[in-house]
């Protein structure tokens, strides 16, 4: 097993260098499509790469500007360039900053994306030297994309070396002996060693996410101590009741392992809700977290119970158990249930419309930011300030004519427009009148207020190919604020010759909030069925798996608050580590946040009711076996949310906000569930539905009989 997973670990690490950054608009959307058709069919379009050219004092002076010439000149013969644009030597206003010392040169590179991103580092270094006295830095996709692949690595590296020793201690204290933990630590590490060689596999057919990898490293390691925790402290119980060794591993599988089994299934299906959204970012994310839990729990109910024979008795401390805090507890306590977690849920449970008004409430006041959302898509904001390509990019953004990095362009497949053509010219003057338009150019001149400013000249050939024509809209909106989404609204509303694809970054975000806002429903059914199905067939109840489904959106709305008050509005900065705040939330995290985090809360809800379950079985009284489930596992859900907090906080370190949120969201969302909702809010709402909670029409309940899911009573162990 141990060489099978060193192979499988030196395939996987192939992965890195083969990860893509973006896909997150729909390549079938009209923006996509636009973009697509002005690299392909007119040269044109986002460049790969931006060289950002600084002068000592002006870009205009004879020195700087022969040197600029050259610069283009060596760059035009380059085989790798497909097309450039340069300030130098047409002097185009627009690609010259306000204080005249500073100039742009964007190059279309040939290639796939991972070509791409090689030959625009290469010649990113190439031109760093050899262009005095002019310096260059460098920005555009392809750069950001590469510094976002080495920052993602670097993150990597930095939050396993911050959370593995923590987890290791964290688990030692908890088990009381080193065996145990390491047991526990050897599921994760198989399960992401898998999950690493899968998607290596996968980018031989598809483009996988960047973020990918340090979402398998950090779900992994969650998924699997949780598991492990869970598995391994029920086989040191039927240890401690007397049973041998392999009498122990059978019954912590057919309990415990149960509950692992449905979690894991559970997990998976709720990632794979992902996969119904056509972006690719979030369809890599699912084929991670997917492959993740299913070799978590799979290598949980099958290595798992080897190791623990081999182990034998080794994995029980002779001195007798530690609680997380690490102090003896008292084992005759422990049988009898009469322990904190039980005697708090005595206490909720004696009053429950308390907890029940009282949880939500906070629950709901967390979430209230929620309501001031605004959406927008990732750019080199994600990046920290101190990033090379980050600086660059602000220096166009902000000292530059608002035409140069603010655009739109439209396509006209088909259309093949000249000088003279009414069509297209009438066209362009009804754009020009749009809201936010500065100009348009395109084949039959340039245009403002719906006016013909300048006719075509030689340049204005490049509007038209063999494809069609296309238009290059100048605005004054920003791309993520409402009034490009005003914008975009306003070009796609012109009537037009044929039907027009509108491309740029408002277009954009505005194609991914509709792809979003499209499948959402469905992604949320298939959650909602999902979660249903197996929790009714893991506790033979309709109303449980109803009430968990509440309980886990309360909760998640809590954390979906959270995260506009931190990373939209920039609140608490000094705790989570610094970003750049853009007053936006990335359209796509709190999809992916909905999907991860409902199947990560799921762990607890299935380890507290498997020990309800089994509970009231044996005793038939509701709220006695809420009482011994909780204290039975509230501990080991306790212990398993630090583990996991300390594994999502490690993602927190990032430098990349992307990561950075999913870290302080998960991380929130698991403390929030593991204390207010499974300590507080579950006893109550269970204590209130009384007998309730077991109810089952008849012919559900012959079914879930005949699937023979039921634990047999006398096999029950308390």
């Amino acid at each position: 097993m141990v060489l099978v997973t060193i192979a499988l670990g030196i395939f996987g690490l192939g992965v890195f260098g083969r990860l893509c950054g973006g896909g997150w608009t729909p390549a079938t959307s009209d923006s996509a499509r636009a973009d697509a058709m002005l690299r392909e069919h007119f040269r044109s379009g986002n460049p790969d790469l931006v060289l950002l050219v600084t002068a000592p004092r002006s870009v205009d002076e004879p020195q700087a500007a022969a040197a600029g010439v050259r610069l283009t000149q060596r760059l035009g013969t380059d085989s790798r360039v497909q097309h450039l644009d340069s300030y130098w030597p047409q002097h185009e206003p627009a690609l010259r900053s306000r204080d005249r010392r500073n100039a742009l040169i964007s190059l279309r590179l040939l290639g796939n994306e991972h070509e791409v991103t090689n030959a625009a580092e290469s010649i990113g270094r190439e031109v760093a030297s050899g262009t005095a006295p002019l310096t260059t830095t460098v920005a555009g996709r392809a750069m950001a994309n590469r510094a976002l692949e080495d920052q993602s690595q670097l993150d990597l590296v930095r939050a396993e070396l911050v959370a593995a020793p923590l987890i290791l201690f964290v688990l030692v204290r908890i088990f009381g002996n080193v065996v145990s933990a390491l047991l526990t630590l050897s599921v994760g590490g198989i399960a992401v060693v898998g999950t690493l060689t899968i998607l290596r596999a996968l980018t031989e057919f598809t483009q996988v996410s960047i973020f990918a990898v340090n979402l398998t490293t950090a779900l992994g390691f969650a998924l699997a101590i949780d598991y492990g925790l869970f598995i391994i402290t029920r086989h040191r119980e039927e240890l401690a009741a007397g049973r041998d060794v392999e009498e122990a591993v059978l019954e912590s599988l057919r309990t415990a392992g149960r509950a692992v089994f449905f979690s894991a299934l559970t997990v998976m299906l709720s990632m794979a809700a992902l996969l119904v959204f056509p972006m690719y970012f979030l369809r890599s994310l699912a084929y991670a977290g997917m492959s993740v839990a299913a070799l978590a729990g799979l290598t949980a109910v099958l290595v798992l119970p080897v190791c623990l024979l081999a182990a034998g008795h080794r994995v029980n401390r002779r001195r007798g158990e530690l609680s997380p805090a690490g102090k003896r507890r008292d084992s005759a306590a422990v049988e009898r249930g009469h322990g904190f977690f039980y005697r708090t849920a005595r206490i909720v449970m004696r009053r429950p419309l308390v907890a029940v008004s009282l949880v939500p409430l906070a629950l709901l006041s967390m979430a209230s930011p929620f309501q001031r959302v605004e959406f927008g898509l990732s750019d080199d904001r994600v990046l920290s300030a101190s990033s090379p390509v980050h600086q660059a990019t602000e220096v166009m953004r902000n000292d530059f004519d608002v035409q140069a990095t603010a655009m739109a362009s439209i396509v006209l497949p088909g259309l093949t427009g000249s000088p003279s053509s009414p069509e297209l010219a009438d066209y362009a003057r009804q754009v020009s009148l749009a809201p936010h338009v500065l100009r348009v150019d395109t084949a039959t001149g340039s245009y403002i207020g719906g006016i013909l400013r300048t006719p075509p000249t030689p340049l204005s050939a490049r509007f038209s190919g063999p494809g069609g024509d296309w238009l290059s809209v100048a605005t004054d909106a920003e791309p993520y604020s409402a009034e490009g989404r005003e914008l975009v609204g306003a070009l796609r509303a012109v009537p037009s010759p044929v039907p027009a694809l509108v491309g740029g970054d408002a277009a954009a975000l505005v194609d991914t909030k509709a792809a979003v806002g499209d499948r959402l429903g469905e992604a949320v059914a298939i959650i909602g069925l999902v979660t249903f199905v197996l929790l009714f067939l893991f506790t033979g109840s309709v109303l449980i798996p109803i009430k968990a489904l509440l309980v886990n959106l309360l909760s998640l709305t809590a954390t979906f608050g959270a995260i506009v008050y931190v990373f939209q509005d920039g609140h608490l900065q000094w705790l989570v580590g610094g970003f750049l705040v853009t007053g936006t939330t990335d359209t796509l995290l709190p999809v992916l946040m909905f999907c991860l985090t409902f199947g990560v809360s799921m762990d607890y809800e299935m380890f507290l009711l498997s020990r309800i379950v089994e509970e009231h079985r044996r005793t038939g009284d509701t709220a006695a076996a809420v009482a011994v489930g909780l204290e039975r596992t509230g501990r080991l859900f306790t212990a398993a949310a630090l583990v996991i907090a300390i594994a999502m906080a490690s993602m927190a370190t990032s430098h990349l906000t992307p990561l950075k949120l999913l870290g302080v969201g998960l991380t929130l969302a698991v403390v929030v569930d593991a204390t207010l909702v499974r300590v507080l809010l579950v006893p109550a709402i269970m204590k209130m539905a009384g007998r309730a909670n077991w109810w089952c029409p008849v012919p559900l309940r012959n079914a879930h009989a005949r699937l023979g899911l039921t634990e047999d009573k006398s096999q029950a162990v308390a």
